[in-house]
């Protein structure tokens, strides 16, 4: 039980650091990295209980790869989608009514978003099981903060054309405070999974010998 705890936890405070610097009074030109720092800090703290994922699409990709247990993923996704629902409610005490009812979400367009959030979320699961997972970097220090910065850097990248979610758990928060609509949602779920199973797949096609 313990792992699904820290998979909450975990992305608990990742979303809450999105919210609370992304809505007004927010601190955008900084936002990223808080963002890449906040999901840092919580792999390091993370990392050794359940594997730091705090995205289904990285826990797919890790799946995929050999490296969770199948019986384990419902329930690392289900709690992620939980911690994520929860501090989208925390960002909503914190942000006050006011700030809360001034959310607008950028509109977005499909192909670009499609394009962007594929190739990012390919990126955060390609570093993930390169620098978590393989062998060749088995017991590193440095896993937290290249699985941060990488985040940091989509945020800056294409955080003005899909928002630079990367994540469905993210997804899911993110439309709980209006900063995604419902009716766009599935663009965000369908290119991150899709980006982290061709990772998953690009991965194992690289490095047959750490199968």
């Amino acid at each position: 039980m313990g792992k699904y705890i820290v998979e909450m936890i975990g992305t608990f405070f990742f979303v809450l650091t999105i919210g609370m610097t992304v809505i007004a009074p927010g601190a955008e030109a900084l936002a990223p990295l808080a963002i890449g720092s906040a999901l840092m800090v919580m792999i390091y703290a993370g990392g050794h209980v359940s594997g730091g994922h705090y995205n289904p699409a990285v826990t797919l990709a890790v799946w995929m790869r050999g490296k969770c247990d199948t019986a384990a993923v419902p329930g690392y996704m289900v709690m992620q989608v939980v911690g994520a629902l929860i501090a989208a409610v925390v960002v909503g005490v914190l942000k006050g009514p006011a700030a809360m009812s001034a959310v607008t979400a950028a509109p977005r367009e499909i192909f670009p978003t499609l394009l962007a959030e594929f190739f990012y979320t390919f990126a955060l699961a390609w570093v993930v099981l390169n620098v978590a997972t393989a062998k060749g970097t088995a017991g590193n220090s440095f896993y937290g903060l290249a699985i941060g910065f990488t985040v940091l850097a989509n945020a800056y990248a294409v955080g003005g054309v899909s928002g630079g979610v990367i994540n469905p758990a993210v997804a899911v928060g993110a439309t709980a405070m209006g900063l995604v609509t419902v009716s766009n949602i599935w663009m965000y779920l369908v290119a991150e999974f899709a980006g982290a199973a061709v990772a998953a797949l690009t991965f194992k096609a690289v490095n047959p010998q750490d199968l």
